[in-house]
């Protein structure tokens, strides 16, 4: 369902686009709106302690609530965390990799529909197109920052911000990943030489 909600995008694909198919993907958009309502109202219902679960589940209760705000629609993607989890290999290192090749593939392909979604209609703006908001995206999660495409919308600044915040994240995954990889082979080669 995560993942349909994505075609509500189309449109800042393709802006052409006619007047029926947006109506179409807006009714798709909402139809996964109201599937993950009933969802999350379903699992309240069920659980033992109510006021919990809305604090341990803030996300979904985020998605649920603040429909109208189209990048903070992108938090029903956070579902797809389940699903990694489920993939992930046995160890934590494996995990992490995994969380963070996800994090790093979805992170950048959300990011760059957000940016263009908020810049392309802004007369200042230099991030106009797909391929623009890819490179814009890729650079900031990595931490590169060229500086040659920046948001200069208020909405996509804040774009802008929360996706640094996730590329310094990622970042400081890999060296946590890479450098508990490397002490827990020193520590088996130690063991195996004793």
């Amino acid at each position: 369902m995560a993942l349909a909600f994505l075609v509500d995008y189309a449109p800042v694909l393709d802006p052409r686009l006619d007047a029926s198919t947006r109506t179409v993907l807006d009714a798709l958009s909402w139809t996964v709106w109201a599937a993950f309502a009933i969802d999350l109202s379903i699992r309240l219902v069920l659980a033992n302690d109510r006021r919990g679960y809305l604090l341990r589940h803030w996300y979904d209760v985020a998605l649920v609530a603040l429909p109208l705000l189209r990048p903070l629609r992108l938090l029903r993607l956070l579902a797809l965390v389940r699903i990694l989890d489920r993939s992930a290999a046995s160890n934590l290192a494996g995990r992490v990799l995994v969380y963070v090749a996800g994090a790093a593939s979805v992170a950048v392909g959300l990011g760059a529909l957000a940016v263009l979604d908020a810049e392309r209609s802004d007369i200042r703006a230099n991030i106009k197109t797909i391929g623009d908001a890819l490179w814009w995206a890729c650079a900031t999660v990595m931490t590169v920052g060229y500086g040659d495409l920046v948001p200069v919308t208020t909405e996509g600044r804040i774009v802008a911000v929360v996706f640094m915040v996730v590329g310094i994240g990622l970042v400081g995954a890999v060296i946590g990943a890479v450098t508990s990889w490397i002490s827990a082979r020193v520590q088996a080669e130690r063991a195996n030489q004793a």
